[in-house]
């Protein structure tokens, strides 16, 4: 049998890999699976919903306005009830975001997530994502 912290980055990988295949139903079912109801985030969200919803609804958003989005993971790292992952981030901007009209323009940007795992299971998440870089990207900030 696998140790906690393998187990743990098997999830986070199994969580990654079915983002990247832009399938609604697979990663809100997905979601569901892995995390607790109530996981507590730690994130700039812009979306009323807690827990597992929130990440549902997050990808909801980003699916709508990146329909081609790719997480590719960098860097693994687990150790006791955490893994943190490095990504870079690749989508087409087809949709509104934060006020910007779409722009056809194809973006890269990198984000960092540590997940907390109790009971086999996602409880807690935190998220870093180069938020400046897209915005710049789209034409939202000079360069």
């Amino acid at each position: 049998m696998s140790s906690a912290p393998e187990h743990n980055k098997s999830i986070f990988r199994r969580f990654h890999d079915v983002v990247n295949t832009g399938d609604l139903e697979s990663i809100s079912r997905t979601i569901a699976e892995v995390a607790t109801p109530d996981m507590r985030l730690h994130t700039p969200l812009t979306t009323p919903e807690t827990g597992r919803d929130a990440v549902e609804q997050i990808w909801v958003n980003l699916l709508r306005v990146f329909p081609d989005i790719q997480v590719r993971l960098e860097d693994v790292i687990a150790e006791g009830d955490k893994v943190a992952g490095r990504s870079v981030v690749t989508g087409t901007h087809r949709a509104e975001f934060m006020g910007i009209a779409p722009t056809g323009k194809r973006v890269e940007y990198n984000e960092m997530f540590i997940f907390r795992f109790a009971g086999g299971r996602v409880a807690e998440m935190w998220g870093v994502v180069d938020i400046f870089s897209l915005i710049r990207q789209l034409g939202g900030f000079p360069a």
